[in-house]
C-alpha cells in the first residue's frame, strides 16, 4: 500500500465518522446545506434540440437494418459500453451518438455482407435517466427518472422514509463540473415550505441519513474527492 493510499485511507476513516454524527432528530455532518448552486449534472439526461445524446452504458437501443430483421431488434450496451450485433460481434457503443453507431454498423455489414445496408439505431431507454434512492427508505433501488422530478417526489417512489430516517439529512450525490459532488437537504423543512424541493437529474443517488444508510455513506463518501465535501459550491 503506497503512502498516498494510506493518507487517503486515513482521512476517509476520519471523514465518515463525521458525516455520521447526526442523530435521528436534527441536521449534522460535514455535507452542506443551503447549497446554492448544486445545479444540472455534467452530462444532459436526455437529447434536447441543441444537444446530441452520446450513448452510455447498460442503455436500450433499438437498431433496424432495413430488409433484414434478423440483424434487427434490440440491444443493451454492456457495463463497458460495447453492444454485440450478429455477423459483426461486438462494437463500442458508450461516447456515439445513435447516427455514429448506425454508421459504425453499416459500414462494417458492407464490408463483407451486405451491399449499402440502411441502418437506423435508436435509444429507446437511457441509463442516464435513471436515479438510485438509497438508506433508510422502505424501498430502496433504481428508478426511471420519468420526466421532472423532486426530491420529495423521488423519496415517495422508493415508498418513504422508514421508521429509523433522520429525515432533516438527507443527502444527494452528483457528478458537476468532473466532479462528484454532494449537498444536503432536509425533508422537513422542505414540506414546511422553509427550503425549496430539489429538482433530481438522471444518475443522482439520493441517500436518507439513519441506521440503515451508514454503509451506504461510507461507500459513497470513499469515492467523494475531499475536496467536493468541503469547497464552497
Amino acid at each position: 500500500m503506497t503512502s498516498l493510499h494510506r493518507l487517503r485511507t486515513m482521512v476517509v476513516a476520519l471523514l465518515v465518522p463525521v458525516l455520521l454524527t447526526a442523530c435521528a432528530s436534527g441536521r449534522g455532518g460535514t455535507v452542506p446545506y443551503e447549497v446554492k448552486n448544486f445545479g444540472q449534472p455534467d452530462a444532459p439526461v436526455a437529447a434536447g434540440p441543441d444537444v446530441e445524446y452520446r450513448i452510455g452504458s447498460l442503455d436500450q437501443l433499438g437498431v433496424v437494418v432495413y430488409r433484414v430483421p434478423d440483424l434487427s431488434g434490440d440491444l443493451q450496451v454492456d457495463a463497458v459500453g460495447n453492444v454485440t450485433m450478429p455477423l459483426i460481434g461486438n462494437l463500442t457503443a458508450i461516447g456515439k451518438t445513435a447516427a455514429e453507431l448506425a454508421a459504425e454498423i453499416k459500414k462494417k455489414l458492407g464490408e463483407k455482407y451486405m451491399n449499402d445496408p440502411e441502418v437506423q439505431v435508436t435509444v429507446k431507454s437511457a441509463s442516464s435517466a435513471r436515479i438510485t434512492v438509497d438508506g433508510s427508505v422502505a424501498n430502496p433501488g433504481v428508478y426511471a427518472l420519468q420526466g421532472r422530478m423532486s426530491l420529495i417526489q423521488a423519496i415517495a417512489m422508493a415508498k418513504g422514509t422508514t421508521d429509523d430516517a433522520n429525515p432533516h439529512r438527507v443527502v444527494i450525490f452528483r457528478q458537476i463540473n468532473g466532479q462528484r459532488q454532494a449537498a444536503a437537504f432536509d425533508l422537513k423543512s422542505i414540506r414546511r415550505g422553509e427550503m425549496p424541493d430539489a429538482e433530481i437529474f438522471g444518475n443522482d443517488i439520493i441517500v436518507v441519513d439513519g441506521s440503515a444508510s451508514k454503509s451506504t455513506f461510507k461507500n459513497i463518501v470513499s469515492t467523494v474527492p475531499l475536496l467536493a465535501l468541503f469547497r464552497p459550491f
